[in-house]
């Protein structure tokens, strides 16, 4: 499918595809103009056919800004439709009786929810049913579901000589073109974003760095007995996948670190809200959250990082995708990287960086042995955790790592 057009906003970069098939007949908002979100960007239709008259400025009530960026074509694709359920009407995006203009997002999230738009109450302009309409109807009529965590058989012990496999990264980083020396490149939304970012978190908070290593040996056994199984399933068991886990684990034994500062106070949250910080190249750095991740178990936060993971890559991530985190992660021992010193994520109190996993000569009860070894470095915020805090914390985090056992 074509992408119609990009638009960058809080660091997430997403192509749009078209909502019909069709000819660009006019582009309506130049690149790099920040809009909020509804308004009207082009006009799709036949070659030469007229725009509508009085149609030029419909649009939603502002929800979010975003930065415009048109894409390389001009020519619109195809969507297919989706096929609704038979117990409600589909609603595809244009002009209907008694509706309005229904919106490409509205017509989508209807169509994926089995939802009739004729029993929403449109806020918008003119009573249009806009996206946040939709949405409220929705959680009116959700019904929570519980997920039953996966129990796994017991453990064999690891070997010392166990293979280690290669560290996955939860979210690839695409070969791009390399500048010539004495080029000046142009800054992206995105890379602004991050510059800003990066600079108000050093001014904002004094950064600690503590670094311990985590003997990966149960980690890496669990992995190789189970990652078929989890394959069943659909899911690649990275593992990022585990660190998260182990994270919660250290949140849960020092809720202090899932903090954030204000003047108030220390708010500690109640919500655990993993960030999984990855670089995508030459587009700039990503966080995308995995929410509530302490009430999912290993298949679930497998599953998420997956999720995160390809969308990201297809730049399908939206904008709430990337907020609303309580504590990061970053893996930056992909690029060989055995130990770091990374910025927090304002207004997040620390940081957990993973370096390289290598087999390394360790003693253990006084004999030398060979263990996949990796170093774990916490940053975090000094005006609310001290060094103790902090260590007992990344203690717990190694703890969690080097018994991972069955319920884990």
């Amino acid at each position: 499918m074509t992408p119609l057009l990009e638009v960058n906003t809080d660091k997430v970069d997403t192509e749009i595809p078209s909502p019909a098939t069709g000819t660009v007949l006019k582009i309506l908002i130049p690149e790099g103009i920040t809009i909020p979100a509804g308004t009207l960007l082009a006009w799709i239709g036949k070659p030469g056919e007229s725009l509508p008259a009085g149609e030029e400025h419909v649009a939603e009530s502002p929800e979010t800004a975003a930065v415009v960026s048109p894409a390389p074509t001009v020519t619109a694709a195809p969507i297919p439709e989706a096929q609704p359920q038979p117990s409600q009407p589909a609603f595809s995006p244009g002009r209907h009786d008694g509706l309005g203009f229904i919106s490409p997002v509205v017509a989508k999230i209807a169509s994926e929810n089995n939802i009739n738009l004729s029993q929403v109450a449109g806020t918008g302009r003119a009573g249009r049913i806009t996206k946040k309409d939709v949405l409220a109807y929705l959680e009116g009529r959700e019904v929570v579901s519980v997920q039953t965590p996966l129990v796994l058989p017991p453990l064999s012990t690891p070997s010392p000589t166990a293979q280690i496999p290669t560290i996955e990264q939860a979210l690839p980083r695409p070969i791009a073109p390399q500048p010539m020396p004495g080029e000046v490149l142009p800054l992206t939304p995105v890379r602004k974003s991050i510059a800003d970012h990066m600079v108000f978190s050093k001014q904002t908070s004094p950064h600690v760095t503590t670094i311990m290593e985590a003997d990966l040996s149960q980690v890496i056994v669990h992995r190789q007995t189970y990652k078929d199984q989890f394959a069943k399933d659909g899911v690649n068991l990275t593992l990022t996948a585990y660190f998260v886990s182990a994270s919660i684990a250290g949140l849960k034994a020092k809720p202090i670190v899932n903090s954030s500062w204000s003047d108030q106070g220390i708010v500690i949250h109640r919500d655990i809200n993993i960030g999984i910080a990855a670089s995508l190249g030459e587009r700039g750095l990503i966080v995308p959250v995995i929410k509530n991740a302490d009430s999912l178990s290993l298949l679930g936060i497998a599953r998420a990082v997956n999720d995160l993971a390809n969308r990201a890559r297809n730049r399908q991530l939206k904008p709430d995708e990337v907020k609303g985190g309580t504590f990061t992660i970053t893996n930056h021992g992909v690029d060989g990287s055995l130990f770091a010193n990374p910025i927090m994520n304002q207004p997040q109190c620390a940081i957990l960086g993973v370096g390289l996993i290598q087999k390394r000569v360790v003693v253990i009860n006084d004999a030398i042995a060979i263990r996949p070894m990796a170093y774990l470095s916490l940053t975090f915020d000094h005006r609310i955790l001290d060094d103790a805090i902090a260590d007992y914390f990344l203690g717990k985090v190694v703890e969690f790592l080097q018994n991972w056992q069955e319920g884990n």
